[in-house]
Protein backbone atom coordinates (compact mmCIF):
# COMPACT_ATOMS: atom_id res chain seq x y z
CA UNK A 1 0.00 0.00 0.00
CA UNK A 2 2.81 2.42 0.89
CA UNK A 3 4.28 1.72 -2.51
CA UNK A 4 1.15 3.00 -4.27
CA UNK A 5 0.61 5.86 -1.85
CA UNK A 6 4.00 6.86 -0.38
CA UNK A 7 2.46 9.74 1.55
CA UNK A 8 0.33 7.23 3.49
CA UNK A 9 3.34 6.15 5.55
CA UNK A 10 3.79 9.77 6.66
CA UNK A 11 0.15 10.04 7.66
CA UNK A 12 0.38 6.86 9.74
CA UNK A 13 3.47 8.17 11.49
CA UNK A 14 1.77 11.48 12.21
CA UNK A 15 -1.31 9.72 13.59
CA UNK A 16 0.79 7.60 15.93
CA UNK A 17 2.68 10.66 17.18
CA UNK A 18 -0.54 12.61 17.78
CA UNK A 19 -1.95 10.13 20.29
CA UNK A 20 -0.58 10.56 23.77
CA UNK A 21 0.12 7.52 25.90
CA UNK A 22 -2.28 7.51 28.82
CA UNK A 23 -2.04 5.00 31.63
CA UNK A 24 -4.31 2.06 30.79
CA UNK A 25 -7.55 1.48 32.62
CA UNK A 26 -9.90 -1.48 32.80
CA UNK A 27 -13.66 -1.28 32.39
CA UNK A 28 -15.49 -3.79 34.55
CA UNK A 29 -19.20 -3.94 35.42
CA UNK A 30 -19.88 -0.62 33.64
CA UNK A 31 -17.22 1.24 35.57
CA UNK A 32 -13.50 1.79 36.00
CA UNK A 33 -12.86 0.30 39.45
CA UNK A 34 -9.23 1.40 39.85
CA UNK A 35 -8.13 5.00 40.32
CA UNK A 36 -6.40 6.50 37.31
CA UNK A 37 -3.49 7.71 39.44
CA UNK A 38 -1.78 6.89 42.70
CA UNK A 39 -1.98 10.53 43.84
CA UNK A 40 -4.30 11.20 46.76
CA UNK A 41 -7.51 12.85 45.49
CA UNK A 42 -8.52 16.21 46.87
CA UNK A 43 -12.17 17.28 47.04
CA UNK A 44 -11.32 20.99 47.16
CA UNK A 45 -9.37 20.72 43.92
CA UNK A 46 -12.25 18.62 42.55
CA UNK A 47 -14.73 21.42 43.17
CA UNK A 48 -12.39 23.84 41.41
CA UNK A 49 -12.15 21.53 38.39
CA UNK A 50 -15.91 20.95 38.34
CA UNK A 51 -16.61 24.69 38.22
CA UNK A 52 -13.75 25.64 35.92
CA UNK A 53 -13.97 26.69 32.30
CA UNK A 54 -11.53 23.87 31.57
CA UNK A 55 -14.12 21.17 32.33
CA UNK A 56 -17.28 23.22 31.81
CA UNK A 57 -19.28 20.69 33.86
CA UNK A 58 -21.65 23.37 35.14
CA UNK A 59 -22.40 24.45 31.59
CA UNK A 60 -24.77 21.46 31.38
CA UNK A 61 -25.09 20.12 34.95
CA UNK A 62 -26.69 21.88 37.93
CA UNK A 63 -24.59 21.80 41.08
CA UNK A 64 -26.11 24.45 43.38
CA UNK A 65 -23.97 23.54 46.40
CA UNK A 66 -20.87 24.83 44.59
CA UNK A 67 -22.05 28.39 45.19
CA UNK A 68 -21.89 29.22 41.48
CA UNK A 69 -24.65 31.52 40.29
CA UNK A 70 -25.36 29.97 36.91
CA UNK A 71 -25.41 26.38 35.71
CA UNK A 72 -27.09 24.36 33.00
CA UNK A 73 -30.04 22.04 32.87
CA UNK A 74 -29.20 20.02 29.74
CA UNK A 75 -27.89 17.08 31.76
CA UNK A 76 -28.77 15.45 35.07
CA UNK A 77 -27.95 17.47 38.18
CA UNK A 78 -24.74 16.41 39.89
CA UNK A 79 -26.04 17.10 43.39
CA UNK A 80 -25.91 13.82 45.30
CA UNK A 81 -24.35 11.91 42.40
CA UNK A 82 -22.11 10.07 44.88
CA UNK A 83 -25.22 8.50 46.42
CA UNK A 84 -26.52 7.38 43.01
CA UNK A 85 -23.31 6.11 41.40
CA UNK A 86 -20.19 4.36 42.62
CA UNK A 87 -16.77 5.94 42.14
CA UNK A 88 -16.12 3.37 39.38
CA UNK A 89 -19.30 4.38 37.54
CA UNK A 90 -18.52 8.09 37.87
CA UNK A 91 -14.96 7.50 36.68
CA UNK A 92 -16.14 5.80 33.47
CA UNK A 93 -18.74 8.49 32.78
CA UNK A 94 -16.06 11.17 33.02
CA UNK A 95 -13.38 9.22 31.15
CA UNK A 96 -15.59 8.10 28.26
CA UNK A 97 -19.17 9.35 28.26
CA UNK A 98 -19.71 7.72 24.86
CA UNK A 99 -19.53 4.30 26.54
CA UNK A 100 -23.07 4.79 27.82
CA UNK A 101 -24.59 6.95 25.11
CA UNK A 102 -23.13 7.31 21.61
CA UNK A 103 -25.31 10.41 21.06
CA UNK A 104 -24.28 12.30 24.20
CA UNK A 105 -23.07 15.87 23.96
CA UNK A 106 -20.85 15.33 27.00
CA UNK A 107 -17.21 15.16 25.99
CA UNK A 108 -14.96 12.24 26.85
CA UNK A 109 -12.66 13.96 29.34
CA UNK A 110 -9.85 11.40 29.32
CA UNK A 111 -10.28 9.19 26.26
CA UNK A 112 -8.33 10.41 23.23
CA UNK A 113 -8.81 7.69 20.61
CA UNK A 114 -11.80 7.22 18.33
CA UNK A 115 -13.17 10.75 18.77
CA UNK A 116 -14.57 12.95 16.00
CA UNK A 117 -14.24 16.66 15.34
CA UNK A 118 -11.33 17.28 17.69
CA UNK A 119 -9.30 20.42 16.99
CA UNK A 120 -5.92 19.53 15.55
CA UNK A 121 -3.99 21.16 18.40
CA UNK A 122 -5.97 19.11 20.95
CA UNK A 123 -5.77 15.69 19.28
CA UNK A 124 -4.21 13.06 21.50
CA UNK A 125 -4.57 15.22 24.62
CA UNK A 126 -7.14 14.47 27.32
CA UNK A 127 -9.34 17.34 28.50
CA UNK A 128 -8.58 16.51 32.13
CA UNK A 129 -5.64 14.77 33.74
CA UNK A 130 -6.01 11.54 35.69
CA UNK A 131 -5.49 13.48 38.93
CA UNK A 132 -8.18 16.01 38.02
CA UNK A 133 -10.69 13.23 37.35
CA UNK A 134 -9.92 11.62 40.71
CA UNK A 135 -10.28 15.02 42.40
CA UNK A 136 -13.73 15.53 40.82
CA UNK A 137 -14.81 12.08 42.02
CA UNK A 138 -13.58 12.94 45.52
CA UNK A 139 -15.70 16.11 45.48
Amino acid sequence: MARLFPWLAGVALLASCATSVLPPYTIRDHGIPDALTDAAPDATRGKAVLTSRESNCILCHAVPETGERFFGNLAPPLSGVGARLTAAQMRLRIVDSLYFNKETIMPAYYKVDGLNRVAENLRGKPVLTAAQIEDVIAY
